[in-house]
């Protein structure tokens, strides 16, 4: 950021404060940001909600606390990431909490320009594949599924594992001359020794697939395993993602996208076009395998979804068009907190 010429100061302090009081626009990054203002600003707080501009990201049911939110009705306005959030955020503070929303925009996420000059470059995505898939054992024209996400039961790597165990009994059955199928989890952490992970690895092996199944440490840095693999696994549960960037991210690799039909999924995947939605919970578990085997047979619906979604990328969610959104919320919210500034 400071390479960027932006000026950053402490989130606490005395000149967290003055620096807020003098801003003509204070923006908070998330929803667990509003404990920020009692614990920072507190007797400013008054001063300072009716310009600030409030991104949430968030949609779990622990960030429904009055300790979080109870000044959401009082701030400039409200941005958040899709358009099926902001509805359950209107309902779910009205219902639970009693208290009303401001004005809110929808901004969908773009993105970066670093991403997509890997994206588009034929040369480097064919090297990335090739380190990634001969680091995992992988062949060439074997056909990778990959989940990639923090490792927690939320994001749905359990049942991931299981329409995949799932699809391989169908190709067994039906006898399908395909060759090698492969699951990829990226998001794994050993260190934290959490329950659920050891999950996934016992039924990893007591399924015996232990060939077919990789685990690969958590990271920032996605592009390689994007080039590396032939479809992405969205498989959030409950109400999905918020957005959900990994998404948009694999589209433009020109990956298909199997999603749960759930959250800000629903407004980035085209069912049919450009991947294919499975409902949450268990009842998506053979939906999945189903379209795992779908796609892994079907080559060129594969890749035709794929330029689909590279396609929807490019008219919809690059980093300018992210910018423009993001421009108008702040002339808007901006002019309001002016107004309120004269008055």
């Amino acid at each position: 950021m400071l390479h960027r010429g932006v000026q950053v100061v402490s989130a606490k302090g005395q000149e967290a404060i003055d620096t807020a009081l003098k801003a003509d626009l204070v923006v908070l990054n998330t929803a667990v940001a509003g404990k920020w203002l009692d614990a920072v600003l507190k007797e400013h707080v008054p001063q300072v909600l009716p310009k600030v501009l409030w991104w949430i990201h968030e949609m779990r049911g622990h960030y429904f606390s009055l300790d979080y939110v109870k000044h959401l009705p009082y701030v400039a306005g409200a941005m958040i990431d899709s358009h099926v959030t902001a509805e359950y955020w209107k309902n779910r503070t009205q219902e639970r909490l009693r208290i009303k929303m401001p004005k809110t925009h929808v901004v969908h996420l773009g993105n970066s320009n670093e991403l997509m000059e890997i994206a588009e470059d034929s040369v480097a995505k064919r090297i990335l594949r090739e380190h990634v898939r001969e680091s995992l054992g992988v062949r060439n024209e074997d056909i990778m599924f990959s989940l990639i996400n923090s490792v927690t039961r939320g994001k749905g790597q359990d049942l991931f594992l299981r329409s995949f165990y799932e699809s391989l009994q169908i190709i067994q059955e039906r006898k399908l001359q395909l060759p090698s199928i492969h699951a990829v989890v990226v998001g794994s952490d050993m260190t934290s020794h959490s329950k659920f992970e050891t999950e996934l690895r016992n039924f990893v092996i007591s399924k015996k697939i232990q060939n077919y199944v990789h685990f690969v440490n958590k990271t920032l840095t996605v592009a390689p395993y994007l080039a590396a693999v032939d479809v992405l696994v969205q498989n959030s549960q409950a109400r999905g993602e918020c957005f959900g960037r990994i998404t948009i991210e694999a589209m433009a690799f020109q990956l298909p996208v199997l999603g749960t039909a759930a959250g800000g999924t629903q407004e980035i995947v085209t069912n049919g076009t450009t991947g294919l939605l499975h409902p949450v919970g268990k009842e998506g578990i053979m939906p999945l395998a189903k379209n795992i085997v779908r796609l892994a047979t079907h080559v060129e619906r594969r890749l035709t979804m794929g330029k689909k979604g590279y396609e929807k990328v490019k008219e919809t969610f690059l980093e300018r068009h992210m910018e423009e959104r993001i421009a108008g919320v702040l002339k808007d919210v901006l002019q309001k907190a002016m107004e309120h500034q004269r008055t």
